[in-house]
């Protein structure tokens, strides 16, 4: 399917919530209340006894809001004359190729516009994210969760490389840091995404997730 072209320059998207009255939804509630404590370690672990699918789809459904609402803080900064090439730092660009013949350059903000739209794709599709109770998840469901956490790493990546200034300035880095964090721990506790697409921001990678031990 090609998403191209689909609500240009409204890459900032509806809210996805977890389907009501399922266990997404108490392990939504659960997630919430771990992540109030403040320790991002423990709040990625799978709670005893709960299906990972639906700890993935839980996960999923957030990080995707939490993105989306980052990148829609700076989209007005964002734009295909200031950033032409979708790109982390000078050394990695992202091409396009989901309903493309070939790999496509983008500008940032059309890449965005249709990371966001097929990732909005992939969560309402009843098929691989089931709303109703005891429909099973796919069988390549952990694949799809890996595909969509491997290409949600690029918007972070892009706000880091590209962005960070604006950030500052609006005063969201602190929001930033702690999403990107959250993030980090997910997709290393289950082996989610490969080392090398982490490359881009590997040494803000060690930096946040780095253990200080103070001695007295």
């Amino acid at each position: 399917m090609n998403f191209l072209g689909l609500n240009k320059n409204k890459t900032f998207k509806p809210k996805r919530n977890v389907p009501e009255g399922t266990k997404q939804q108490q392990l939504q509630k659960y997630a919430e209340a771990t992540l109030g404590s403040g320790d991002l370690k423990l709040a990625v672990v799978l709670p005893e006894g709960e299906n990972i699918n639906e700890w993935y789809a839980v996960n999923t459904y957030d990080f995707f809001n939490q993105i989306n609402m980052l990148y829609g803080t700076i989209t007005e900064f964002c734009t295909p004359q200031e950033c032409p090439v979708m790109s982390a730092g000078p050394q990695f660009e992202y091409y396009w190729s989901d309903g493309f013949k070939k790999p496509t350059k983008l500008s940032a903000p059309d890449y965005v516009d249709n990371l966001m739209e097929w990732v909005q794709h992939q969560l309402d599709d009843e098929t691989l994210f089931p709303s109703k109770i005891g429909v099973p998840f796919p069988r390549n469901f952990p694949q799809v969760v890996k595909t969509i956490f491997k290409r949600l790493f690029r918007v972070y990546a892009h706000i880091y490389l590209s962005h960070f200034r604006v950030i500052v300035a609006l005063g969201e880095e602190a929001h930033l840091n702690t999403s990107f964090k959250h993030y980090i721990y997910f997709v290393k506790e289950f082996q989610l995404i490969e080392t090398k697409e982490l490359q881009p921001l590997a040494e803000l990678i060690e930096n946040l997730t780095a253990i200080i031990i103070i001695i007295k």
